[in-house]
């Protein structure tokens, strides 16, 4: 596998490295002792599923607050998205700033989201699926958001007109 860290620091797009043959290729997706010594949490407790059936749908940006802060690998494993997350660290010399990352099906790239960033991504095609790992358990009493459209962030989406979520778009304004 192949770490590439974004400008978010502890952010990473991952690329597999393929062993390819006449039969097509065989490649590590996922490595405990790679991730490790890339200092990023490999505990894997749950994986989840987003089926998105029209281009525009735009899901986040979310997180969980402490004491349950998730990391997440993402991958899109049919269609395409448009992938944002911001760095929500207040100690983090890039805090609030965003960072975005198209994962195509046919480029198996992952994002690694590192605990204490929010996460969302619109889709740019139609019947789109996302697959995450997460180092958490979800605890809905702890699922926080921030709205897509914050000035805060600024955050230029692909597609103006999004389909969102009621709970997705009443998120307030960021204080911080």
């Amino acid at each position: 596998m192949k770490f590439s860290e974004t400008k978010l620091k502890g952010a990473y797009i991952i690329d597999i490295e393929p062993i390819e043959d006449e039969r097509g290729f065989f490649a590590r997706s996922w490595c405990a002792e790679e991730f490790s010594a890339h200092g990023l949490n490999q505990r894997l407790v749950q994986c989840n599923i987003s089926f998105n059936r029209k281009k525009g749908t735009l899901r986040g940006m979310h997180y969980q607050a402490e004491p349950y802060q998730e990391a997440k690998l993402v991958r899109c494993t049919m269609g395409a998205i448009y992938d944002v997350i911001i760095d929500l660290r207040r100690e983090s010399p890039t805090f609030k700033q965003w960072v975005r990352v198209e994962l195509i099906a046919s480029n198996r790239r992952t994002l690694y989201v590192p605990e204490r960033f929010a996460h969302g991504f619109q889709t740019l095609e139609d019947n789109t699926e996302v697959f995450y790992q997460m180092s958490e358990f979800h605890h809905q009493e702890y699922q926080r958001g921030n709205r897509w459209n914050d000035p805060a962030f600024g955050i230029v989406w692909p597609i103006s007109s999004p389909s969102v979520s009621p709970r997705d778009r009443s998120y307030p304004d960021f204080e911080g």
